[in-house]
């Protein structure tokens, strides 16, 4: 008999703490969608009381999202917990999420309280919390790093309050396999109450361990795991959400535990997480890298041919990587485009499906064929951006091996048509020269990076940029089958996202990336 473990995705919270990983809320809301789509269980949209920004996302997926839970974190404060109800109490499933730190360095040197004044915080904390929802997670922050016993003391309390989650975290990813899992086994046991409610993990990867640490834990009795899409977040990252539900499915009867996620939409999430972040999957990262299913070498490309089970533990397929050959060109059709929409994880409104169709044909008729990957950098650009106060109109320029680089540039500029030209050491240098004199930017370049998008000389290419300005960071992309074009739009996107910023001043530091 298998029990089910609880899928709690935290990528809108944790994961956007990631340096450069912001997101605006047109793209948290298009995130929460596929993660709704992905069938996990709990959404935590973010921390409203980081700033009026924060809350304002978290309100507009509460309002959206219907299946899963939606989560706001709070600190153990009644400003804070009224803040995070604020934002989710018009969820169908809310939950808030309040916490507090347990371990003795945490209690010297950052709060300064004693362990008696944290048990009592966090008692007033879940009991205020459950006046206002009997949905109530209460997290031991550092808890890895916490006494065992006192930890007991604390679980048991925030139960008798009303807690129906409790989460044991590694915060700072310290906790060794069998150490972490020890550990759960020993707060299950001895904590009163504690078959009465769910027992969370949320792992850190600061060893490399959080999904080994995360596994370890649901063997010790968690039966709720905390997770991010692509394992993003604060330093070295969290725990994968698709490694730990894959390593369920896959070892299914060594661990006899399920989960309700459709692992089809798998891959799909992590592409677009990808996409909206700027943090490009490792090619050798499990499940979703893109190398995970990849065999060069002889002798593996021999066993495949012959049984896919001799080199492959799981399907391609199960995760979301499609095996047809759906070719889109010039000649396809509306309807064969939105088909290839849905196949990638893509629900688009008729409108910004127009858009997208547009662009589609306009590179269909510079590329021979156009790839699922393709596809997605023109969604990126057309549907998942911020409102544009630069745009590029025209780029021109001059480079070789005896001429000056130059470039020429035309802008429009809150609708108003600018031109300039300017100098640099290349033309990518004398492009962004140009662009930055225009728009009179001062920020920094703090980050350029090119990638082709599939093989051959007429590949698109992907630029990605991250621009810095008085503690603000932005990460800009762009793609063209034109490199000197796809760097324009990149740095043309990351003064546009910079701007938004700039303007809306009441973002959270997470939302700014810091």
């Amino acid at each position: 008999m298998t029990e089910k473990v609880v899928i709690f995705d935290t990528t809108l919270r944790d994961g956007e703490q990631s340096p450069g990983a912001s997101m605006n809320t047109a793209e948290k809301m298009r995130l929460a969608i596929q993660l709704e789509k992905l069938g996990v269980d709990v959404i935590e949209a973010g921390f409203p009381a980081a700033s009026q920004g924060d809350f304002d996302a978290v309100r507009e997926v509460a309002g959206r999202i219907r299946n899963s839970q939606i989560a706001a974190l709070a600190r153990a404060s009644k400003e804070d917990i009224d803040k995070a109800w604020g934002s989710v109490k018009g969820a169908t499933h809310p939950r808030i999420h309040t916490f507090i730190a347990t371990s003795d360095i945490h209690l010297e040197h950052k709060l300064k309280m004693t362990r008696d004044q944290v048990v009592e915080a966090a008692v007033d904390a879940v009991k205020y919390a459950k006046s206002l929802t009997d949905n109530v997670e209460f997290s031991a922050e550092d808890g890895s790093r916490s006494d065992p016993d006192f930890l007991c003391k604390v679980f048991g309390a925030v139960i008798s309050a009303g807690a129906t989650t409790v989460n044991l975290p590694d915060t700072v990813g310290y906790a060794m396999p069998d150490e972490f899992g020890r550990l759960v086994a020993y707060v299950r046991e001895k904590t009163p109450g504690m078959k009465q409610v769910v027992l969370s993990v949320h792992c850190h990867n600061d060893l490399g361990l959080a999904t080994a640490n995360s596994l370890a834990g649901l063997k010790g009795g968690a039966r709720q795991v905390e997770v991010t899409i692509n394992g993003i977040g604060e330093r070295a990252g969290n725990t994968s959400l698709e490694e730990v539900v894959m390593g369920l499915y896959t070892r299914k009867e060594h661990l006899g535990l399920t989960t309700s996620v459709n692992t089809r939409e798998i891959h799909p999430a992590s592409r677009l997480v990808s996409m909206i972040t700027g943090i490009v999957v490792q090619p050798n990262k499990a499940i979703v890298g893109a190398n995970a299913f990849a065999h060069e070498a002889g002798i593996h490309q021999d066993g495949v041919l012959k049984n896919r089970m001799t080199y492959e533990i799981m399907e391609p397929e199960i995760v979301g990587l499609s095996t047809n050959r759906l070719v889109l060109g010039k000649h396809s059709g509306r309807h064969a485009f939105r088909q290839k929409l849905t196949s990638l994880g893509y629900d688009l409104l008729e409108k910004d499906l127009d858009r997208v169709f547009a662009r589609f044909k306009e590179l269909a008729d510079k590329r021979k064929e156009i790839l699922d990957e393709d596809i997605e950098v023109l969604v990126a650009e057309e549907i998942l951006r911020v409102p544009d106060i630069y745009q590029l109109d025209y780029l021109n320029v001059v480079s070789g091996t005896v001429a000056v680089p130059t470039a020429t540039v035309k802008l429009k500029i809150d609708g108003q048509d600018s031109q300039g030209a300017g100098f640099g050491v290349g033309p990518i240098d004398a492009t962004f020269n140009t662009i930055a004199k225009m728009t009179g930017t001062r920020s920094r370049l703090v980050r350029f990076s090119i990638n082709a998008i599939s093989g051959g000389t007429d590949a698109q290419g992907e630029v990605m940029v991250r621009l810095q300005e008085n503690g603000f960071v932005a990460l800009g992309k762009g793609a063209d089958p034109d490199i000197f074009i796809a760097s324009a739009k990149a740095y043309v996107n990351g003064l546009n996202r910079l701007e938004y910023l700039k303007r809306n001043p009441s973002l959270s530091a997470e939302e700014r990336g810091l």
